[in-house]
């Protein structure tokens, strides 16, 4: 790591904190430049690419202000992320005008380095990284930032995971035992069952409700032993093994027999958060980036427990977001200086100051609990906040399954569960279906959207 890299504090918040000002009119247009001293004649300039949600890009700035004055000979410039980031950059990418230095995450991240995007980082990180760098971070997310072939398209930005928010006021009322580390799902199933509750007009409150996404129905299936892709043939799709097959019905039924947890149209298509947060569910499967939102606007006693174990095995989320070299930068050694940095303590530490981002290194939890303790001593002071951790820390976390060939997989997919789960329409063997056009699409086979399973049910 950089040696003149200093620790962020408070003050230096503070310090900084008009550069994001200063720049916003060059923000609106695209690009903005990380320092306003005019010594930098002759200074390799960057473009580094992140995130525009609303607090980012002044935790940018100034994070930037810092790299820059101990890298004077490198002159970085933020631009946000486009709005239609996946195709835009693949755009961009190809016609070489791409950032130098960008994040990534999802299923679009390893598609970039597939197909060639991105900076093999391997032997950048065999020569400038130590061993305890390396280990202080997930070996499920790490190693999720390498192809299959083994190139190393990124290293890791910040670790979001998924635990079980709780409404304690809730379950008090229904006499009901807080989740713990131990919970299975039958206890799970158990509590969602108590902790609904009907009137004359049917039910006014669910158990539970969870993300009907790609990652959220993972979760699951790992936890029941199966898969989506193949371990041994990525081109193999395991969506409709009977282990994958188990997992989503045990879902369905929740949903459509037992009625325990919540669809999205239960809720009035509200976001899982905000289901919570109104106290129309009791529990909610989401993950550490939604703390601060529900610490801010939850009315009640919150508590955080791991997941729940499955029956085969136990599973959490880790998110697979990184940081990457554009293959095309006319600067690798400056753009790998920068990298180093957006790796930094100092970095995670900003980020999770900023907005409680859960840090990618692990010795950096015990900080990120403390900041979110000060800045909420009432609301978190009986809060797990480190249950979000558990699988980082005990490694049981694992990272969303792709194929080698994600074009029109997720929709796919998507289309199906939202009419197995949201619509209660068609049944969780229709997943054969999905799985035999997914590996059509790793063969090369064009699609019509006629064959969507969906679109046969409907």
């Amino acid at each position: 790591m950089n040696k003149g890299s200093r620790l962020l504090r408070r003050r230096d918040f503070l310090r900084v904190a008009g550069v994001a000002a200063a720049s916003a009119a060059l923000s609106a247009c695209g690009l903005s430049p990380s320092s306003t001293a005019s010594g930098d004649k002759g200074a390799v300039q960057l473009v580094y690419q992140d995130w525009r949600t609303e607090w980012f890009p002044s935790l940018a700035q100034q994070m930037l202000e810092i790299f820059n004055k101990d890298h004077p000979n490198i002159r970085v410039f933020y631009t946000p992320d486009p709005d239609n980031l996946e195709e835009k950059m693949l755009d961009d990418m190809a016609a070489g005008t791409a950032p130098d230095v960008l994040s990534g995450c999802c299923e679009f991240f390893p598609a970039w380095a597939n197909a060639g995007y991105l900076m093999d980082l391997r032997p950048l990180v065999e020569a400038d990284l130590d061993k305890e760098t390396i280990d202080d971070w997930s070996p499920a997310q790490y190693q999720a930032l390498f192809t299959r072939d083994g190139k190393q398209f990124g290293l890791p930005k910040y670790h979001g995971a998924l635990a079980l928010y709780y409404n304690k006021d809730l379950f008090d009322a229904a006499a009901v035992e807080y989740p713990a580390g131990d919970w299975t799902y039958d206890d799970y199933w158990s509590a969602m069952t108590r902790l609904t509750r009907h009137n004359s007009d049917g039910i006014t409150q669910w158990g539970s409700m969870f993300d009907v996404t790609w990652d959220r129905i993972q979760i699951h299936v790992n936890s029941f032993g199966g898969h989506y892709v193949n371990p041994d043939d990525p081109a193999r799709c395991e969506m409709s093994a009977p282990p994958a097959q188990e997992a989503m019905e045990w879902l369905r039924r929740r949903m459509w027999e037992d009625k325990v947890m919540a669809t999205f149209l239960d809720v009035q298509n509200i976001e899982t958060r905000q289901a919570f947060i109104q106290q129309k569910v009791a529990m909610v499967e989401d993950g550490s980036w939604a703390l601060k939102d529900i610490l801010d606007n939850a009315r009640f006693r919150i508590g955080v427990a791991p997941f729940p174990t499955g029956p085969k095995r136990h599973a959490t989320l880790a998110t697979t977001d990184g940081f990457g070299i554009y293959a095309g930068t006319k600067h690798p050694e400056a753009a790998w200086e920068l990298l180093k940095f957006l790796i930094s303590k100092d970095y995670g530490r900003a980020m999770a100051r900023a907005h409680f981002l859960q840090p990618a290194r692990a010795s950096l939890v015990p900080e990120w609990v403390e900041y979110i303790r000060q800045e909420y001593p009432e609301r978190s002071k009986d809060v797990d906040i480190a249950a979000f951790a558990d699988g980082q820390i005990k490694g049981y976390s694992v990272t969303a399954e792709t194929f080698p060939n994600m074009v029109g997989v997720s929709k796919l997919a998507k289309d199906a569960w939202d009419q197995i789960f949201t619509l209660g329409k068609m049944p969780v063997s229709e997943m054969e279906k999905v799985c035999q056009q997914i590996e059509k699409i790793q063969q090369g086979v064009s699609l019509s959207p006629s064959l969507c399973a969906c679109n046969e049910q409907s």
